[in-house]
C-alpha cells in the first residue's frame, strides 16, 4: 500500500471546499448546467439518463481496507447501497444527489479518495496491473512508476485541458493484465540486455468509434526518462491533436494520421529538448516513491499443504474455486486470490455495501488490509496465506464473492449501459446476465475454457467489446435494441481486434447468437484445451458467421 502524505490530505481538502462552492452556486442559480458541467467533470461528476453519477479514482487499482469501508458508507448513506466497479480500476456511484455530493466527497477525502480527474479531457486515472507487487513473473513493481506518473500529472496545468481525455497503463510482465495495448499511452516494464530497467513505450491505442491497436515507438526508455518522455507525447499531443472534431480528437488519430514513426520524430525532437531537464528521474526519488510503498510482514511458514488438501477433498466446491480463483504468489506459502463480482445472474461488476465491509474486514484479517481492482471488473486479495485459503473461501462463499468463473465465459465485462448512461443505445446489464445464466454452469464453463465476454452499450466501449474474446456491442435501428457481435478479440500481449460476423442481432435474439457462436467452437476447437481466441486465429471468421446465420 501507498502512504499519503499531508500534501496529498491539503489538496484534497481544498478541493471540496472549492467543489461544495460551486455545487452551491449550482444551486441557486449562480451557474448553469453548461457553466457548471466543466467544473463537475474534473471532479468526475456526470449527469446520467436518471441522475448524478460519481467516479471515484482508485490509482493503480489498490485499496486500503480503510478506504473499501468508506466506499461501502458512501453507497449506504448517499446511493442505493451499492456500487459499480469499472474496467479502468474505478468505482461509480449512479444515484447521489447533487446537494449531497460534497458531503460524499468530504467523508471520501478523509479516507484518501477522490474523484480528480476520473473525467474530462485530461490524465486519467493510472492503471496496471491488478496483480503488481505481488506477481511472481513481473520484474519490478509497476505501481512504483504509475504513483510516479499519478502526482506529476495531477492538476498539471499544461495537461488539464488536453484535446481529448488520456489513459496511461502499465505492466511489469511478460503477460499483459492490464490491457496496455489499447490505452493512449502503455508502458511494458522489462531489462534490456545489459540488465538496465526500462520501458517499452506504445502509445495510440484505444477503442470506441475508432479502436486501434497501439505501435511501440520506443522499444527501450531507461526508467530515468520516463517523466520527460510521457511529458513529451502529451506536449506533442496537445499541439496537433485535434480540437475541432470530438471524433478524431484522441491520439489515436493523430499517430494514425501522421503514422507511428512520424509522431516517434515528432515526440523525440521534443524530448532531446528536455530530457536532462528537471523531469530526469533521480534513483534516489524513485526509491523515496518505493519506501512509500509498505510492504507486508510477510511468514515464513505461511503454507500449510495437509489443510489444503483436507479441504479439497471434503467437496468439489473447494477444489474447483482454488483452481480457478487462487493464483501463484511471489513470496512462498502465499496465494493471489481473486474475488468475482459476477454472480450467476447478476449485474457485472457491482458490489453492495455490505460486501465490501465484509471484503475489508477479510482482507485486515487475510491480506495485510489490502484489495486490489482489475480491469476485469473483479477484486483481488493480494497477500492470502495459502494455509488460510480454506476459511477464506468459506467466509467469501457466504458473502456471494467466491464464484469460480474468473476468466470463463460467465465472468463477462460489461458497462452500465442503456439502464443508466445516457450515452447508450442499447442495455448491457440484461444481456450480461442472461449470459451469464447460460454460462453458469461450472462443467459446462470449464469445459469451454478460457473465454471473455465483453458488452458495451454503445461505440463508446466502456465494455471493451472490440477486445472481448467474444464482443456484443449495442446499437440502435430505427428505435430498437440490437447488438453487433465480435469475435477473435484479445487485450493481453498478443492484443487484436474483434472481427464482425455479420448484421446485428435484436435484443431477443442476442444471448442465442453467443450460444450458436459456442457451439460452433466445441465442434471447431482442435483437441479440447484448445482455447476460442485460439480456434477462431485458425479457422477464421466464417465458420462461426455459417453457423449463427444458417437459420436466421
Amino acid at each position: 500500500m501507498y502512504v499519503y502524505d499531508e500534501l496529498d490530505r491539503t489538496l484534497l481538502a481544498e478541493r471540496v471546499r472549492e467543489f461544495a462552492d460551486q455545487v452551491r452556486r449550482r444551486l441557486s442559480g449562480e451557474l448553469s448546467e453548461d457553466e457548471f458541467k466543466l467544473l463537475r467533470l474534473m471532479n468526475g461528476v456526470y449527469l446520467q439518463l436518471h441522475a448524478y453519477m460519481l467516479r471515484i479514482a482508485i490509482p493503480y487499482g489498490t485499496l486500503s481496507s480503510e478506504q473499501l469501508r468508506m466506499l461501502a458508507h458512501v453507497a449506504r448513506r448517499y446511493d442505493r447501497d451499492y456500487g459499480h466497479f469499472t474496467t479502468r480500476q474505478n468505482i461509480q456511484f449512479n444515484w447521489i444527489k447533487l446537494d449531497e455530493l460534497p458531503a460524499a466527497m468530504a467523508d471520501l477525502a478523509r479516507a484518501g479518495l477522490h474523484g480528480m480527474q476520473t473525467s474530462g479531457n485530461c490524465v486519467r486515472n493510472i492503471t496496471t496491473d491488478q496483480w503488481a507487487g505481488v506477481a511472481p513473473d513481473e520484474i519490478e513493481d509497476p505501481r512504483i512508476y504509475a504513483e510516479i506518473l499519478r502526482q506529476h500529472s495531477t492538476m498539471h496545468p499544461e495537461f488539464s485541458f488536453l484535446p481529448r481525455k488520456f489513459k496511461i497503463a502499465l505492466t511489469a510482465s511478460e503477460h499483459d493484465r492490464a490491457a496496455i495495448k489499447v490505452h493512449d499511452i502503455g508502458l511494458r516494464l522489462h531489462r534490456n540486455g545489459a540488465g538496465e530497467t526500462g520501458f517499452e513505450v506504445i502509445v495510440g491505442g484505444g477503442l470506441g468509434r475508432t479502436p486501434f491497436i497501439g505501435k511501440t515507438i520506443k522499444r527501450f526508455l531507461p526508467e530515468r526518462d520516463l517523466l520527460s518522455y510521457v511529458e513529451a507525447i502529451l506536449r506533442v499531443y496537445n499541439q496537433y491533436g485535434r480540437r475541432d472534431n470530438i471524433y478524431k480528437a484522441r491520439i489515436k488519430i493523430l499517430v494514425h494520421e501522421l503514422g507511428a514513426e512520424a509522431f516517434a520524430a515528432e515526440v523525440e525532437a521534443e524530448w532531446q529538448a528536455m530530457r536532462d531537464g528537471a523531469l530526469a528521474l533521480d534513483p534516489t526519488a524513485i526509491a523515496n516513491i518505493a519506501r512509500r510503498f509498505r510492504v507486508p510482514a510477510y511468514e515464513r511458514q505461511a503454507d500449510d499443504p495437509a489443510a489444503v488438501a483436507e479441504a479439497r477433498a471434503s467437496g468439489p466446491a473447494f477444489d474447483a474455486w482454488l483452481g480457478n480463483s487462487v493464483a501463484r504468489h511471489k513470496v512462498p506459502g502465499y496465494a493471489i486470490v481473486t474475488l468475482s463480482l459476477k454472480p450467476t445472474g447478476g449485474p457485472p461488476g457491482d458490489a453492495t455495501a455490505a460486501q465490501m465491509d465484509a471484503i475489508a474486514d477479510l482482507a485486515e484479517r487475510f491480506s495485510f488490509a489490502e484489495i486490489r481492482v482489475g480491469h476485469e471488473q473483479n477484486l483481488v486479495l493480494p497477500h492470502v496465506a495459502r494455509c488460510d485459503l480454506p476459511a477464506l473461501w468459506r467466509l467469501l462463499d457466504e458473502i456471494g464473492v467466491a464464484t469460480p468463473n474468473v476468466g470463463l465465459a460467465s465472468d463477462i465485462i460489461a458497462c452500465p449501459g442503456l439502464d443508466y448512461c445516457s450515452l447508450a443505445n442499447a442495455r448491457s446489464i440484461p444481456v450480461a446476465q442472461e449470459l451469464s445464466r447460460r454460462f453458469g454452469d461450472s462443467a459446462l464453463s470449464r469445459n469451454l475454457g478460457r473465454l471473455h465476454i465483453n458488452i458495451s452499450g454503445c461505440i463508446n466501449a466502456c465494455g471493451h467489446h472490440h477486445v472481448g474474446h467474444i464482443g456484443i456491442l449495442g446499437v440502435e435501428k430505427n428505435g430498437e435494441e440490437f447488438y453487433q457481435i465480435t469475435i477473435g478479440g484479445r487485450a493481453d500481449e498478443r492484443a487484436e481486434l474483434g472481427a464482425l460476423i455479420g448484421p446485428a442481432v435484436p435484443y431477443a435474439e442476442v444471448a442465442d447468437v453467443v450460444e450458436d457462436v459456442v457451439a460452433a467452437y466445441v465442434e471447431l476447437r482442435a483437441r479440447p484445451d484448445e482455447l476460442f481466441v485460439d480456434t477462431v486465429s485458425r479457422v477464421g471468421v466464417e465458420p462461426f458467421r455459417e453457423r449463427v446465420y444458417a437459420a436466421r
